[in-house]
């Protein structure tokens, strides 16, 4: 991948980070992107990879501000090769006490921030004759959960959108799909984790085991350096023919 460059949304931390550092192992050049432009983590990339590397901070519910960075982005790089939607909002809320702004904001972030980006990358990917998009689905991609009818319905619609756009595609060299995780070592995950062992009393590891056995049958956090491996192998020529799909990382929880 070396000379390409790979723009991870929502790459402060967590998976996007996970994501943007494989790629980065990989060869790729990084635009990291979070809300505040990630510069440390930037940094750390260009140094531990050798890799050229651009923090951006961009409210992504902000149209305007999605165009000014794609806008300034081609202009520096030449063109996105790859990008990867992964920034996300989310609120827990029963449906008739979730705010009204916040099911906006969901929308705007989780939804038409990807749409936005793909369609100002596309040109330039098609220009070239190649282009890797993937989108950041999850478990929740086709289940349900309570109290969060935003992240369900949004993450609901990201695999229509991938076969919208790959079908689009098929014969420009270009791929798009998405990857669905199931549950990852999140700080709000483990962190509930720890609040349900404190309040019974009962050691973390139990709790874990039993918190995950009831989500994936593997009984095993998804490791963010294997969803990071797989956006990795779909940017590389053994999966050229891999376009439209969504691939379940969910230590099989989907078919459970």
């Amino acid at each position: 991948m070396k000379g390409k460059w790979a723009l991870v949304t929502g790459a402060a931390a967590g998976l996007g980070l996970a994501v943007a550092e494989g790629l980065a192992g990989a060869g790729a050049n990084i635009v990291l992107h979070d809300l505040v432009a990630p510069r440390q983590g930037a940094d750390e990339l260009r140094g531990r990879f050798g890799v050229e590397t651009i923090a951006a901070g961009v409210d992504l519910f902000q149209r305007e501000a999605i165009e000014a960075m794609m806008a300034d982005l081609l202009g520096r790089c030449g063109a996105i090769d790859i990008l990867v939607n992964n920034a996300v909002v989310r609120h827990f809320s029963a449906i008739e006490q979730f705010p009204p702004e916040k099911w906006e904001q969901a929308l705007a972030v989780n939804l038409s921030a990807p749409f936005h980006l793909i369609r100002l990358a596309l040109p330039a990917m098609k220009q070239r004759g190649w282009g890797r998009i993937i989108n950041m689905g999850s478990i929740y991609s086709s289940r349900a959960v309570e109290d969060r009818i935003d992240y369900v319905t949004t993450k609901t619609a990201i695999p229509g959108m991938t076969r919208a756009v790959a079908i689009e595609t098929a014969r420009s060299g270009i791929t798009c799909n998405t990857l669905c995780p199931g549950t990852l070592p999140t700080p709000a995950i483990l962190n509930k984790i720890a609040a349900i062992a404190a309040d019974n009393g009962r050691p973390v590891d139990d709790v874990t085991r039993e918190y995950l056995g009831e989500r994936q049958p593997t009984q095993r956090f998804i490791e963010m350096d294997a969803v990071a491996a797989m956006a990795v192998f779909l940017c590389g020529p053994a999966a050229n023919d891999i376009t439209g799909a969504s691939l379940p990382i969910d230590g099989g929880w989907s078919i459970a």
